[in-house]
């Protein structure tokens, strides 16, 4: 009885805000990857773009057969530390050093596609050890649903934080460390000067790597309070880990039609959100042509991730699960066409034309993405009720192998279809076919999707009364 009652505990702020800092870092390390490597990979470290497009999609490929081996792996073992916890430092601390190596100013390796196929195939590979294990820790922490639902509220405004010295702040600081081309340039920070560098100069290498060096260090704290602040509650019996299997993933997706549903849903939206994420540099420098306008941009698109998911619990009492995903896929749409008509000729200097764009494009895309991971722990109780085993790694493998095709998707694909249009990877600046490559990245590819995404949400199965319910019946299992 007492660990039936510990299991539907409250969590407190400071524990929602612990397990949050493991998005926090995760942002901050893997964001910054999503979200400038490519531009790194082509202009300071001179690989084609048909190359870099291929090494994404390569390691994607490979995460297809590690994922569930390391769920596997995590699922059978637990310590004295806890079955998830231990991961967040065993794998925290390569993950920050070869995240950092992709930067590193070796003259001897700069446009060498070994070094950067090998250094991210193993920061990928590492990356899963630690990813898989921090999504089910999310699921062992309490089955209490309105604490998972503020939980997933806290752990988003964390990540958006993040995602705040990434897309905001990251560019700045490498531009104003950078040597080449200074010059005092608007910043678009309410008539901010500062003096900026050309960051995808060759020379800028050293501004990259010594900018994303403090940021690994930031976030390896941040894993470390993770580690500290957490408490596991809700783990699989010793019995149902000596009964783990690699197979269980197939059953689990023979089985639990809401994982599948849910999983399809990841895939599309990480799909639309690297597609614009891999591109919104590109979009930046030679669409608009205001690349020191992205710090202030940037800050825009971070407000609603930070501001409003404190609201995401009474919008979806208000509107319903599907509703919500319905309303915010939406907005985000509505902040696509907006971008468009930023990107016509005579727009490009409407700075406040691209605040309210990004401010509502982003406001759609960070509800929906975010509040999304709401959902997975009742998923993963609905494949302990239908299969008696509480599969809680292997079924996070399976959701970052959802994710990881919408990564591969949406990191390779836009290159390809650069290399098709044309892009120019020493040129300063972009013909007409290149710009609506661009475009067609940046803008329309990702509308079609968001489209699609709701019809597939609309697919999904659980309801709230369903997961009351699913609690009640594995209570009744467990006594």
């Amino acid at each position: 009885m007492h660990r039936r009652h510990d299991e539907y505990h409250k969590l407190t702020r400071g524990e929602r805000i612990g397990y949050g800092m493991g998005d926090f870092a995760q942002n901050l390390v893997f964001g910054t990857i999503g979200g400038f490597l490519a531009l790194h990979m082509l202009t300071v470290n001179t690989i084609s773009t048909a190359v870099a497009g291929f090494i994404f999609l390569f390691v994607r490929i490979i995460n297809v057969f590690w994922d569930p081996m390391v769920g596997t792996f995590v699922d059978k073992r637990s310590s004295k530390a806890g079955k998830y916890r231990p991961w967040l430092l065993r794998a925290g601390i390569p993950l920050v050093i070869l995240s950092a190596l992709l930067f590193a100013p070796i003259p001897e390796v700069r446009g060498s596609i070994l070094f950067a196929f090998v250094v991210y195939l193993a920061l990928d590979l590492v990356y899963s050890v630690v990813n898989i294990p921090y999504g089910s820790l999310n699921a062992s922490l309490t089955r209490d649903p309105e604490s998972i639902d503020k939980l997933t509220s806290t752990r988003m405004m964390l990540a958006n934080s993040a995602n705040l010295l990434v897309y905001t702040l990251f560019p700045m600081f490498v531009q104003m460390a950078a040597p080449k081309d200074r010059s005092l340039k608007d910043t678009g920070f309410f008539g901010l000067e500062l003096n900026l560098g050309n960051y995808t100069d060759q020379s800028a290498s050293y501004a990259w790597f010594g900018v994303y060096s403090v940021y690994m260090i930031i976030g390896f704290v941040a894993l470390l309070l993770c580690y500290k602040l957490t408490k596991e509650r809700v783990v699989a019996t010793a019995e149902q880990s000596a009964n783990v299997k690699t197979t269980d993933l197939f059953l689990e997706l023979k089985n639990n039609r809401p994982l599948v549903v849910l999983g399809i849903f990841f895939m599309l939206a990480f799909t639309f959100m690297f597609f614009m994420n891999t591109v919104n540099g590109f979009f930046n420098q030679f669409v608009v042509g205001h690349s020191e306008w992205m710090g202030a941009v940037g800050l825009v698109a971070s407000i609603p991730g930070i501001v409003f998911p404190i609201f995401w619990p009474r919008l979806k009492k208000i509107f319903g699960k599907k509703g919500f995903f319905h309303l915010f896929l939406g907005m985000f749409i509505i902040g696509e066409f907006l971008t468009y008509i930023w990107s016509l000729d005579g727009m490009h200097d409407a700075l406040w034309l691209a605040y309210i764009a990004t401010f509502i494009k982003q406001w759609g895309l960070t509800s929906a993405t975010g509040f999304m991971w709401a959902l997975v722990p009742e998923v993963i109780a609905y494949g302990e009720l239908k299969s008696g085993k509480r599969n809680a790694a292997i079924i996070n493998a399976i959701m970052g192998l959802f994710f990881k095709i919408g990564f591969t998707i949406g990191g390779a694909v836009p290159l390809w279809l650069l290399a098709v249009y044309g892009f120019n990877e020493t040129g300063i600046h972009q013909n007409e076919n290149a710009i609506a490559g661009i475009n067609m990245t940046a803008i329309w590819i990702p509308i079609v999707l968001a489209f699609v995404s709701m019809i597939v949400i609309q697919l999904y199965p659980i309801s709230d009364k369903n997961i009351t319910d699913i609690n009640r019946r594995l209570d009744e299992i467990r006594t």
